[in-house]
């Protein structure tokens, strides 16, 4: 038997303030336990990873589902992936409107489709085709992103978008007894995104990577970046080339840094049950969840253990 592993993040962030610390904390532990107690009654990584990213998308206090950031015309479009390592199988759907999870339509199209990627109007049929039900998209709106929004618009006018304010998505990667190993990754995007903006979330490589040979990454960050150097990919190279897990995801998340200015954060993990977790951004909401004990921190240097009820 393979050691059960789940590792979830909450995206990286320029900080986050005191009276969300703690909420947010809550809402990554919430999400690190349900991905594991998946994996502990037999669940696949799969099953676990998207019930992982299903908790935090249902949460407001991140930029996924019902706490997505707002584009331009002050709507929620979404984007979502999911990867097994078992065959290289994988679903994504990006530009998604008024349905609360993303990451398990990105399922549905892995598991019920010859394709990888559906988008826009195509994914909306398919989720209606699939019975997948739609929610008002006003629902998904916080009082918080319209908040943001105004605030970005006003800013915007001022001075060039800062990388560093856009990096929320949330993401996890697990390995199942059988040693599988898988990714999910889903986001609301960046603030005052352009209409039909989509970033690395939903591409495969990118926004994470999964192969039972060499591990599973999700990854957060300013999604242009992330495009530009294939950080998940990137990342799983290096792991190739002998590299640890920390060392590959240090590697990767620098040179992003110093090829494109690009800032964001990585989680991995591997069949043998290792795992890892880099950031380059201020800080990022993480947990892990191996061996009855749950890992977890924010900012650098702020880890805390504690025993998996």
């Amino acid at each position: 038997m393979n050691p059960i592993v789940v590792v979830v993040h909450g995206g990286g962030a320029s900080s986050i303030s005191k009276d969300r610390k703690e909420r947010v904390r809550q809402g990554i532990l919430r999400a690190a336990s349900v991905g594991y107690n998946i994996l502990k009654q037999g669940g696949s990584a799969v099953d676990a990873v998207e019930g992982a990213v299903a908790v935090l998308e249902d949460d407001p206090d991140f930029n996924a589902g019902c706490g997505s950031v707002l584009n331009e015309n002050g709507e929620v479009e979404m984007d979502a992936s999911i990867m097994n390592g078992k065959d290289l199988s994988a679903g994504a759907v990006s530009a998604v409107r008024c349905i609360a999870n993303p990451i398990k339509l990105a399922r549905l199209v892995m598991d019920k489709t010859p394709h990888c990627f559906l988008t826009d109007q195509g994914a909306a049929k398919f989720a209606a085709a699939n019975g997948v039900p739609t929610i008002p998209g006003q629902q998904l709106v916080t009082e918080r992103s319209k908040k943001r929004l105004e605030k970005e618009k006003l800013e915007k006018d001022a001075q060039k978008a800062d990388c560093e304010k856009n990096l929320g998505t949330v993401g996890a990667v697990a390995v199942d007894c059988q040693g599988n190993v898988a990714y999910a990754t889903s986001t609301g995007g960046i603030v005052n995104k352009m209409l039909g903006r989509v970033g690395d979330t939903p591409c495969i490589g990118s926004g994470g990577y999964a192969d039972n040979d060499i591990g599973a990454v999700s990854t957060t960050g300013h999604g242009e970046s992330i495009l530009k150097v294939n950080l998940a990919r990137l990342a799983l190279f290096h792991v190739e080339q002998g590299k640890s897990l920390e060392e590959a995801a240090d590697a990767s998340l620098c040179h992003m840094k110093s090829k494109v200015k690009g800032v964001g954060g990585i989680i991995m993990v591997n069949k043998a049950g290792e795992w890892a977790v880099k950031w380059t951004s201020t800080s990022m909401p993480w947990a892990a969840a191996k061996d009855g004990k749950l890992h977890s921190g924010i900012d650098f240097g702020d880890t805390s253990i504690t025993d998996l009820s």
